[in-house]
């Protein structure tokens, strides 16, 4: 069989690309001409690590090394790029140096290589193979018997692949090795507690405990004076293991994602068979069928193939198209298949390979700075400084009050008396103070943020994919709850690609019975079967005896081939009668495919298959009843498209069959000159045409409806007859009635592709379906939505589906149909191809974007409250109502337990039926801003009047001073708790006025509240000398539940108050213009030269 290496034609199938500035990223046009297309598969998104640098040099950022603990790490991905770099110029130096010595010492002809030496029971060796194969020695592949020989020696058929058993696998895996690699361990437990410990506010307090511990202890003695400075030191700690804790078990959920996408499905050839195996489970031996868009699992050697094109930028890092055929078999691990197909022996696997060797030293870590997490950092660095300018002011304040006698002792007494108070008594006054005001900063720094973040979306991913969606990117989990519009493709998707030939035009008469050969000339039915048998990329495997026929490919391969052994095909038989001279491999530009065939008798036929009215157009014949050829006349035509679109109108798929005699004189005898012959596409002679029945999904009108309702439009955009597209659409809801279904409602790729930028803009908003179109065009739409404002998921499944989906908000690539390359530039994998999944990433997504926002309320409730009460409480008495340890508690329920709790809400029917979230919409609505002041606001007056009126409203004077102080601080302190307690819950719903709605459902949260609310009663009843409290009786615990519970009810009232429609932010906007102007300068002044620099500290 003659190879063909490369088709004039499917060069034209290329995309050139552009520059996305703003995203450092490159995206494809497809509007420049045709013939000066090159084939590049688009990048994974990503912003350039550069870009990230800039940003964070010009952004003011407290304790950044605990801010970014989320993000990514640029320094790690600076050096997992080097690594990529070293071993890719270490395998090309061995390359060149190999074939410099074999320049230089050829071996005579005639020589041997050297015997090679066996293995396993097996011909050839694996350091042999792994030799061969890396170093791609060409004459060491010759002198083994080039591919028949190494197959031999493997004991592998070339056509039936190895045995399927178990124990001839297992022999090949102890041979040759698996095809897995060593992985790097993951960061243990005790890096996540050392990274935790880094944060600068706890250090100052752990200096400030050991400080209070030494003096503690030198003027109280062992026994009671560790309490200040232990207590302090314990709660750090607690909060550090806490925050170690969260951090590493999303690290671990993220590497179990990880590894899921690693896990890749692909057809192997044992026993004669295809049979779908994991990656991990190939072996040397394993002959493995590739096609456009699939990954090379493994390194092996071409065995057959037409247009065979890889690329190998993962490897060499260049995006450049490296052609395969005999002269260049070796095909290397972990490239994609750019065009074409063909067969591979697999003679390298797992950590013998480049791409092993590669991914063994490299740690993929998720570290990706989604738009959510940018934004959050702005908050939290604006709150940052707020709580640091109030800590530096509280520390003033409390240092002036005290050195000048004010701060006084529970007898009244002033805390300094000059040279009358001692060294160590003095020290001991400011290390309080200092650990107040640090302590004050720890409560004002929201870390939580980041940490809600990660929760939530680690949370959604797991969730996301027991609904059947994995997703790639982070941060297309928040992107999708802001999608507009859903451009999806028809079959698979709102279809179940389950296919079947239901009605066929044979001879031009209509076959009531399509499966009976008996009603088709058997003419026909021999050229029918030579067309199907060959011009295929499926298989039809025969078992002996009474087993079930097993037929593999495309689901439209599926039916067609089905349709053939229906008709009596004998698929082996059929494809060995005749040779393949030339193959035009199907794409979704031109929708047809085509093979040249050398039959017995010298005789050459040229068959071609794919959308009908395409088909139709290049025929000027027909094959009559008796099987003669008769010219098509108009009247021919004319009943022909009637018959197609009969077909489109009850939701067919319509293929058509042609072929065509041809000379052999006219067949390039050179066999370069024949791999670039085009095959001719005109003077066909129709065959037959057959309807495809493809049944709508179960619910995906209702999937279609909720997307409506929920303000995102679903747009159809398919490569099938537009009749096809609209009988689907109106099943599918996508269209309402006929009467919408005129143009542009209803278009054609063509008519779309043929408008002018701006005509294409004008009327995107108004497509709900595409028929007939290419990739090319479903990325002009896309370009087009996009400039009009939308925010645009795009689903995809083919090669040629990668820049659309590249350039689409969200790429959701479907995870059966869909091919290695589209899920490569993908940001979503829909694992079961159902459009109902899609609509539960978009529930998922605006999920995301919610329990964000409550928590964001939560948090800055419990900011903006515990700020005020001691900032007024020191300003005006000098002492603070909430010492260090407490308000490290709050801090840990504010941050971890309240994310925790928060962050893990699951999504509502209520997201659903509300508008997307705009690009520009502020994080912090007016909504949120009134439920905030209403709840802080009454924090903040209950608990001032308890600091300075405590006493008598809780009726304290009769016992000692110190004793009354200690109860109402203690009162206080449960009082502020529970508020926020109490406050949780009306966090869950900022919107609803019933916010207990699902909440027993939610079993996380109420164990978290409820885990809060014990040890909140421990720490009130038995822990009073660590937390400086007194155990309150019922009287008072009833009093701070009351206060507590008034939350509720005041919720609901301030939800009847109205908010403007104008965002707060906007009142604010002259400042954020300012504060944007003097990043871009910060950004300037840090420029190239400060680029090895992380973050900028503040």
């Amino acid at each position: 069989m003659k190879e063909n290496t490369t088709s004039s034609s499917s060069a034209k199938r290329r995309y050139r690309g552009g520059s996305d500035e703003e995203c450092g990223r490159e995206i494809r046009g497809a509007e420049e001409d045709e013939d000066e297309y090159t084939f590049e598969i688009p990048p994974p998104k990503k912003a350039a690590p550069e870009r990230l640098k800039r940003w964070r040099q010009a952004t003011l950022v407290l304790n950044a090394s605990r801010r970014f603990r989320y993000t990514l790490d640029l320094r790690k991905e600076e050096e997992k790029e080097n690594i990529r770099r070293k071993i890719r110029a270490h395998a090309q130096v061995i390359r060149a140096a190999f074939l410099f010595k074999e320049a230089g010492q050829r071996v005579p002809h005639g020589t041997s290589v050297g015997l090679p030496v066996p293995g396993g029971g097996y011909g050839i060796g694996l350091e042999q193979l792994a030799a061969m194969t890396r170093d791609q020695d060409f004459s060491a592949l010759q002198e083994y018997g080039g591919v028949k020989g190494i197959g031999k020696l493997l004991k592998t058929n070339l056509e039936k692949g190895c045995g399927g058993d178990d124990s001839e696998i297992l022999r090949r895996r102890n041979a040759f090795g698996v095809n897995t690699y060593p992985r790097k361990k993951g960061r243990s437990f005790w890096i996540f507690l050392w990274e935790a410990w880094q944060d600068l506010t706890l250090i100052i307090l752990v200096v400030a405990a050991a400080a209070s511990l030494a003096l503690g202890i030198k003027t109280e003695g062992i026994k009671e004076g560790w309490y200040d400075g232990g207590s302090i030191a314990l709660a750090v700690i607690i909060v550090i293991v806490f925050t170690a804790t969260s951090d590493y078990r999303q690290s671990l959920q993220f590497q179990n994602l990880n590894e899921e996408k690693r896990n890749i499905r692909l057809e192997v050839i044992r026993g004669g068979r295809r049979i779908d195996i994991s990656i991990f489970d190939i072996v040397v031996g394993d002959v493995v069928p590739l096609k456009i868009g699939d990954q090379v699992p493994a390194d092996g050697i071409l065995i057959a193939g037409h247009s065979l094109a890889i690329d190998e930028s993962s490897m060499t890092g260049e995006s450049k198209i490296v052609h395969k055929d005999q002269k260049a078999p070796f095909l290397v691990s972990g490239c994609k298949v750019a065009d074409g197909y063909g067969t591979m022996l697999v003679t390298g696997v797992g950590i013998n390979t480049e791409w092993g060797l590669l991914m063994a030293s490299i740690s993929e870590d998720n570290g990706e700075e989604t738009p959510l997490q940018v934004r959050l950092n702005g908050v939290a660095t604006f709150i940052g400084i707020v709580g640091l300018l109030v800590a530096v002011f509280v520390l003033l304040v409390l240092l002036v009050r005290y050195f000048t006698g004010y701060s006084k002792n529970t007898d009244g007494s002033p805390q300094f008396q000059g040279r009358k108070t001692g060294f160590s008594a003095t020290l001991d006054g400011v290390v309080k103070i200092v650990t107040i005001a640090v302590t004050i900063v720890v409560v004002a720094v929201p870390e939580g943020l980041p940490l809600a973040v990660t929760l939530t979306l680690a949370y959604s991913m797991r969730k996301m994919m027991l609904d059947k969606a994995l997703v790639r990117r982070l941060s297309a989990c928040e992107t999708m709850g802001s999608a507009t519009t859903i451009c999806s493709d028809k079959t698979g998707t709102l279809t179940l690609n389950e296919m079947t030939i239901v009605r066929a035009f044979v001879c031009g008469i209509p076959v009531n019975q399509p499966n009976d050969s008996q009603l088709i000339h058997s003419i026909a039915h021999a050229l029918l079967i030579e067309g199907i048998a060959q011009n295929t990329t499926g298989s039809v495997f025969m078992p002996e005896g009474d087993g079930a026929i097993e037929v593999k490919g495309s689901p439209t391969e599926k039916a067609i081939l089905s349709w053939g052994v229906k008709l009596g095909m004998d698929f082996n038989d059929a494809r060995s009668r005749t040779s393949v001279l030339q193959v035009f491999p199907f794409n979704s530009e031109k929708k047809r495919g085509g093979v040249a065939l050398l039959l017995r008798d010298s005789e050459v036929h040229i068959h071609w298959k794919g959308a009908a009215e395409l088909i139709l157009a290049s025929c000027t014949s027909s094959l009559n009843l008796d099987g003669s050829v008769q010219p098509l006349d108009s009247d021919k035509v004319i009943e022909f498209k009637k018959n197609i679109e009969d077909m489109a109108a009850v939701s067919l798929r319509c293929v058509a069959f042609a072929y065509r005699l041809y000379e052999m004189e006219s067949v390039p005898k050179d066999e370069e000159e024949l791999t670039r012959w085009t095959l001719p596409e005109d003077d066909l002679i129709l065959l037959a045409i057959v309807g495809i029945k493809d049944p709508c999904r179960p619910g995906v009108e209702d999937a279609v409806r909720l997307c409506t309702s929920a303000g995102v439009k679903v747009r159809m955009v398919t490569g099938d007859n537009l009749q096809t597209a609209k009988a689907i659409a109106l099943e599918c809801g996508i269209i309402d009635s006929e009467t919408d279904a005129t143009e542009p409602t209803l278009i054609e790729g063509r008519v779309f592709r043929a408008l002018s930028a701006s005509g294409r803009e004008e009327i995107a908003d108004r497509i709900s379906v595409m028929g007939r179109s290419s990739p090319s065009d479903k990325l002009l739409l896309v370009q087009a939505l996009r400039k009009r404002g939308h925010v645009v998921a795009v689903t995809g499944d083919g090669t040629n589906d990668a820049p659309a989906l590249h350039e689409a908000d969200i790429g959701l690539a479907m995870g059966i149909s869909g091919t290695e390359v589209a899920k490569e530039s993908s940001d979503i994998i829909i694992l079961d191809d159902n459009f109902a999944s899609v609509v539960k990433v978009v529930r998922w997504g605006r999920s995301v974007y919610a329990n964000i926002q409550k928590f964001i309320q939560f948090q800055l409730t419990v900011n903006v409250a515990a700020l005020v009460i001691n900032v007024v409480a020191a300003v005006s008495s000098g002492t603070v109502p909430l010492n260090a340890v407490q308000l490290l508690w709050v801090n840990l329920i504010m941050d971890s337990l309240g994310a925790l709790a928060l962050a893990t809400e699951p999504p509502t029917d209520h997201l659903m039926h509300r508008t997307p979230v705009g690009r520009r919409e502020p994080l912090i609505t007016n909504i949120m801003w009134r439920n905030l002041i209403v709840q802080a606001l009454y924090q903040v007056v209950v608990l001032l009047s308890l600091n300075f009126g405590g006493k008598s409203i809780l009726r304290l004077k009769d016992g000692s001073v110190d004793h009354a102080d200690k109860v109402k601080n203690t009162f206080i302190f449960n009082t502020f708790v529970l508020c926020q307690i109490f406050n949780e819950f009306n966090a869950r719903k900022p919107e609803e006025k019933n916010v207990f709605t699902g909440v027993t459902k939610n079993h996380l949260f109420m164990g978290i509240v409820g885990f809060t609310l014990v040890l909140q009663i421990l720490m009130i009843e038995f822990l009073g000398k660590f937390t400086k409290t007194v155990r309150l009786n019922w009287k008072l615990w009833l009093a701070s539940i009351v206060i507590g519970f008034i939350s509720w009810p005041l919720a609901l009232i301030g939800k009847l108050l109205p908010v403007p429609k104008t965002p707060l932010a906007e009142f604010f906007a002259p400042l954020c213009r300012f504060c944007k102007c003097w990043a871009r300068r910060n950004e300037a002044a840090n420029g190239p030269e400060n680029n090895g620099q992380e973050d900028a500290h503040l």
